[in-house]
């Protein structure tokens, strides 16, 4: 009896230091999946040994062939291969919880302006900050994804293509055709090898359900709180990348297609979620708070809560279905494979949206020095991230 409790006790503990180091990855986590990588690989890999370099690599891989927010399926992966299902889910709370809440909390900021009386013109440089952001991380992207005329002609179709078409549609069909041209080009033989599996059907089940059971409900019920969860469970199933990628999904059906939020509204969002740390699908609770507006408060904070865990609900889904199986599934040349396609046209994906989102912010000079200028700090890493947002917000009403 002693042995058992002192190996109870001991299980707790391990949890909770686990958890510890899972709120500092989330609270040094700024900038997208590739900036998040690095920080499990220094805490959770070289600080805490929770599991080899070789491993992470593997999971990084298997996250960004899922749609999904691929560093959050990442490092609730490392939480199930950690202490099982339970302390997966503790992980996503302990990672997501804290900016959900305040990008919740900021989905007022222009109520909050308003009512004040102070004017939102303050708030006109975060956009060209924004896309300051996503420059930076096409550039980065590109370096990474662009191996050969290959991965450079998929990337260019995936910009052009979702450049002059902006239906929600196209950016699942070009991902994937990403990824079936990288295999039909490869010359590899034999890459679809047949393994033995025996995933946990449940969990794939209840994602189906949601899918499907969410589309039937705002096809019976026109209710906005099923229509904002529909839509961002969606998201969630459809993009592949993580934050960046999903930003020109979300403007073109919330700005372009239902003018849920103004573009200058969607840019502000997207530039103060640059300035937090933690996933940048948290972005997902503000646009479901802004989406939501026009009826009391208490609709918006569900529009809120619709949106974030609506978006991360299918990843999480999907990461508690592949992983128990991964040791096996990755075996499969054919998936390795098919990733430099994707990840190709994911890179032309953001390329787009910073020219998108730029035209739509304006060519003004301050516009085109602010953006100029949050590049060159990113790139040389003179200023921390949230450091930039603050002196742009200052900027913006001072000036």
């Amino acid at each position: 009896m002693k042995k058992e409790s002192l190996d109870k006790s001991t299980h707790q503990v391990r949890w909770g230091s686990y958890l510890k180091d899972v709120l500092i990855c989330s609270l040094g986590a700024y900038g997208g999946p590739e900036a998040h990588y690095g920080v499990f690989t220094d805490q959770m890999v070289i600080k805490k040994d929770y599991l080899r370099e070789e491993e992470l690599v593997e999971l990084i891989a298997l996250c960004s062939i899922l749609p999904g927010p691929t560093s959050t399926q990442t490092i609730v992966a490392i939480g199930y291969k950690t202490g099982g299902p339970l302390l997966a889910f503790l992980t996503m709370l302990v990672w997501a919880l804290p900016v959900l809440t305040i990008m919740s909390l900021l989905s007022f900021l222009y109520l909050f302006l308003d009512r004040i009386n102070v004017s939102q013109d303050g708030l006109r440089y975060i956009g060209p900050m924004a896309v300051g952001f996503i420059i930076v991380a096409a550039f980065r992207i590109g370096k990474k994804v662009i191996v050969d005329r290959l991965s450079l002609f998929l990337l260019l179709m995936g910009g052009i293509t979702t450049y002059f078409i902006r239906d929600p549609w196209i950016f699942p069909l070009v991902l994937i055709l990403g990824g079936v041209v990288s295999v039909m080009t490869s010359g590899e033989k034999n890459i679809w090898n047949r393994i033995k599996l025996d995933p946990p059907w449940p969990y794939f089940i209840a994602f189906a359900t949601f899918a499907i059971g969410s589309l039937v409900a705002v096809m019976i019920w026109d209710n906005r709180i099923l229509q904002l969860f529909e839509r961002f469970y969606r998201y969630g199933y459809l993009v592949f990348g993580g934050g960046q990628v999903v930003v020109p999904v979300m403007h073109s059906e919330l700005v372009d297609i239902n003018h849920f939020l103004t573009n200058q509204e969607f840019l502000t969002g997207y530039g103060l979620v640059q300035g937090l740390p933690g996933p940048m699908f948290s972005f997902s609770a503000y646009a479901g708070g802004m989406a939501a507006r026009g009826g009391s408060t208490l609709t918006q904070v569900f529009g809120s809560i619709a949106g974030g865990i609506g978006i991360f609900l299918p990843g999480l889904l999907l990461i508690y279905f592949i992983y128990p199986i991964w040791e096996n599934l990755k075996k499969i040349r054919g998936i390795k494979v098919s990733l430099k396609g994707i990840n190709a046209v994911a890179g032309g994906l953001i390329s787009v949206s910073a020219v998108i989102l730029m035209q739509k912010s304006g060519f003004m000079i301050d516009n085109i020095l602010v953006t100029l200028l949050t590049v060159a700090l990113l790139l040389t890493r003179k200023l921390p991230t949230p450091l930039i947002v603050v002196l742009v917000l200052i900027a913006g009403f001072l000036i």
